[in-house]
């Protein structure tokens, strides 16, 4: 990992009797291992168990998204994922019958991840589960987690009245059944996917979205083939049937071809077909290109129905994430990425409890937000999936729609799906609904320098892209990676121009310093020893904050225009200088990508997983800390702002 990205401070106490811990997590795939990841970093004592003797060995999930990369990016583990050198797929390419009605042809391409959604990284990449499992267990070591294998959970209990500290009782053993342990912790979690005990024992329900399933096989393997789109994500439509092409690290190649659906006049959901079967069967619907495999990895048959859990907790004390919550197609790539933002979602909740800094009333968010994800994710995979599983058109129906459509005028259902959907697959059109961490007008925080006239960002919503040019050292980095997946909320203060703003600084920096708000409630109490070299975390771990000038780099002087408070964060300042081609006439185009004015800036804060959670003018005065003072109150374990009464 970066060394950059390691915490230097933490929060959690390791130093507990032996069978005490703060959370036990069940399983370690995708949605566990990151969730361990986070808190281990944090700092909290961690039982971590699986029932498979190692990590994924072969097939399952291999698909990241743009935005679960930089998600990997800002917690340093994407160098470990890309020294891999996995495939990246930039562009899909669609293939239907010919107008002759013999064999296939290549109707269109389209990006994997359109210019229109401002990405880093505008691919998705691919690669073995199992070696990004590696990526996270190596991290978790080096933060003193080991996964405990092959270990299963037997029962649980929580009763928080009979223990307050401790509310959870989990029993453990070993898959022999020879070692047993039981051990208490504040928190349990269940990434044991679709199969999930956890969920069994809540009695909670999986509710089908669609009541459409399908049978399909999946095949890896490396394959000698004149097929010229095969180092491409396709679509492939024939008379004979349908097939997904995803390439994969090291030459192989990932096929699924539908093998039954309920749709069909003799279905049978355990209906399956061998590992020729499958290659025959692809081999037709190549015509009339060749295919032949110099070896098969992974082969499975497996059923597919888009489901989704009635509930992800009872008692937000035991909580579920990953496949033990929504199951839907693996076509679109979304399964271990919404795994993710599931796990990330829940970590920094759960610190923010445990820390001190939120009322235990946040945690309820994680079923709201993250179901209401699954719930889009379900209703996108449906369609998305029922339309890959249709029969392939008549060749005498594609070349009247050919006809008919001149140059591309008119698309077919399939494609025009794809292409809708693109921001929500690449990960940037996740959208949290208005909530105490998403303001709205409905919020309890009110102030007319609140969402102020021009905004672009949408709370909800991952912050806005922009490079900036770092003050100290002249770097151009990229803004929204500068503070690293560390549990903070991030506060970015777009100071425009220092000439027009040097008092509204001045007044910001004061008003913070005041008894009851949010930043001097949550001061960090090892504050006089904190290192000097402390970059992000200085005051407290509640927040961090960043300054952004709309000014050349040269033309800022940090103990001139910068108050000390911000100082502090000296690394954390930066000059809007750099040129973005989407506000191309923008003088500080950071500034004009956010829609905040270049003159008098404004404040973004953003929650610690990265998306906005409100945004206010710079004004002289009181009125910008009262606004922020007010929105964290909405979700924070003490008041803010007013003064508290004196008993």
């Amino acid at each position: 990992m970066d060394e950059n990205f390691t915490p230097t401070e933490k929060v959690g106490d390791k130093q507990k009797p032996s069978n005490e811990y703060d959370i036990v997590i069940i399983g370690a795939g995708p949605v566990g291992l990151l969730l361990s990841t986070c808190l281990a970093r944090w700092g909290y004592k961690i039982k971590h168990i699986d029932n498979r003797p190692e990590p994924t060995k072969t097939g399952r999930a291999d698909g990241i998204q743009p935005r679960s990369l930089d998600l990997l990016r800002n917690m340093g583990l994407k160098p470990a994922i890309m020294a891999h050198e996995p495939a990246k797929v930039y562009e899909v390419a669609f293939w239907d019958p010919t107008s002759a009605g013999k064999g296939i042809q290549r109707t269109g391409t389209w990006a994997s991840c359109p210019s229109f959604i401002d990405a880093r990284y505008p691919f998705t990449t691919l690669l073995h589960q199992g070696l990004i499992e590696r990526v996270f267990i190596s991290d978790l070591e080096k933060n003193g987690v080991e996964i405990q294998r092959p270990w299963t959970i037997k029962g649980f209990r929580s009763d928080e009245a009979k223990s307050p500290k401790y509310p959870v009782e989990v029993d453990l053993e070993h898959v022999d059944g020879k070692q047993r342990e039981t051990v208490k912790a504040k928190y349990l979690f269940s990434g044991e996917g679709a199969r999930s005990f956890v969920r069994d024992q809540l009695k909670i329900g999986i509710k089908h979205k669609d009541p459409i399933a399908h049978v399909w096989g999946v095949m890896d393997g490396v394959v000698k083939t004149d097929f010229p789109d095969i180092k491409m994500k396709c679509t492939i439509h024939s008379e004979h049937g349908s097939i997904m092409v995803i390439p994969r690290e090291d030459n192989m190649v990932r096929l699924y071809i539908q093998i039954a659906s309920s749709t069909d006049k003799d279905w049978n959901p355990r209906k399956s077909a061998t590992e020729e079967e499958v290659q025959n069967s692809a081999k037709r619907i190549l015509e009339p290109y060749s295919i032949e495999w110099e070896r098969v990895e992974w082969y499975s048959v497996y059923p597919i129905g888009q489901g989704i859990a009635e509930k992800y907790t009872l008692d937000h004390r035991v909580f579920m994430g990953g496949d033990a919550c929504h199951t839907h197609s693996p076509k679109a790539g979304q399964g271990m990425n919404t795994a993710f933002l599931d796990a990330l979602n829940l970590a920094w909740k759960i610190h923010h409890v445990e820390a001190g800094f939120a009322d235990r009333s946040l945690l309820h968010s994680y079923e709201s937000e993250r179901k209401l994800i699954a719930e889009n994710l379900l209703n996108f995979d449906a369609k998305y999936a029922a339309l890959f599983s249709r029969r392939a058109p008549a060749a005498k129906d594609v070349a009247a729609a050919t006809e008919k459509a001149g140059a591309g005028e008119e698309e077919n259902q399939f494609i025009k799906t794809f292409k809708e959907s693109c921001e929500f697959t690449s990960g940037y059109g996740v959208a949290y609904d208005p909530n105490s961490l998403n303001w709205s007008s409905s919020h309890p925080a009110q102030s007319d320098l609140i969402n102020p006239k021009g905004n672009k960002n949408r709370t909800g919503r991952i912050l806005i892209n922009s490079n900036v040019t770092r003050v100290v050292d002249a770097n151009v980095v990229h803004l929204e990676q500068e503070i690293p997946v560390n549990g903070s909320f991030r506060v970015y203060v777009f100071a425009g121009n220092v000439s027009k703003t040097q008092q509204a600084l001045k007044d910001f920096t004061q008003n913070l310093r005041k008894k009851n708000s949010f930043f001097s409630t949550y001061l960090r109490k090892d504050i006089d020893t904190v290192s000097h070299h402390e970059r992000h975390n200085p005051h407290s771990h509640f927040f961090t904050f960043c300054t952004i000038f709309a000014s050349k780099r040269s033309s800022i002087e940090i103990s001139r225009d910068v108050p000390d408070l911000l100082a502090r964060y000296r690394d954390n300042v930066y000059a809007d200088d750099i040129w973005d081609q989407r506000v191309p006439d923008a003088k500080a185009a950071a500034h004009a990508k956010m829609g905040l004015d270049e003159e008098s800036g404004g404040v973004i804060v953003v929650r610690p997983d990265g998306y906005v959670g409100i945004v206010t003018a710079l004004a002289e005065g009181s009125g910008t800390v009262d606004a922020l003072n007010q929105y964290f109150s909405a979700f924070c374990s003490k008041a803010l702002g007013e003064p508290r009464a004196q008993l």
